[in-house]
């Protein structure tokens, strides 16, 4: 079975999604981290380098190269990837088990201001508009992170009640939502 995370960038999905493989006893995949391994360079470098267009299209490439695997795995997409091309469609067309960790604007931004400048994306924002940055790319964004199968509302929970909301998602299928 494929295990999809998707959320915004700081929801916890490649945390959650190790410590998921380890419970489900199948590889964790990040799929920045896929796409640094196969391009030789970081995705800052390719950014940078490159250009965002650039980056989208070997992602989708990417993608599409890991749904289209046989094997069983946990799967932490980067923030942006349900929102370009047809990933999202990829996505949903791959497996039904795609949870979208969701939190409000407010503790995202809170989530992020210490990793900030590791993050291109965000780097420059002043701390104080990151909150708006995050609610205008949420509105944007929504409309296909709503396309997951599972919505999980994760603000206030830990890593590890997280971990547990997905799972029971995921191990009894009944509904879009917990």
């Amino acid at each position: 079975m494929k295990i999809i995370l998707i959320g915004y960038m700081g929801s916890g999905k490649t945390t959650l999604g190790k410590a998921l493989s380890l419970k489900k006893n199948v590889p964790f995949i990040d799929l920045d981290q896929y796409i640094e391994m196969k391009e030789g360079a970081s995705v800052r470098r390719i950014f940078k380098d490159r250009g965002e267009i650039y980056f989208r299209k070997i992602e989708s490439y990417y993608l599409s190269e890991l749904l289209a695997s046989q094997e069983d795995f946990v799967l932490a997409v980067g923030g942006g990837t349900p929102c370009f091309g047809n990933n999202m469609q990829l996505i949903t067309d791959s497996t039904e088990m795609v949870v979208y960790l969701k939190y409000q604007p407010k503790s995202l931004a809170e989530r992020l201001l210490q990793e900030k400048h590791l993050r291109p994306l965000i780097a420059d924002i002043v701390d104080t508009d990151l909150e708006d940055f995050i609610r205008k790319h949420l509105f944007d964004r929504n409309p296909f992170y709503m396309q997951a199968k599972y919505h999980i509302p994760m603000d206030g929970l830990t890593d590890v009640e997280g971990l547990k909301a997905i799972e029971r998602v995921i191990d009894a299928p009944k509904s879009s939502s917990i």
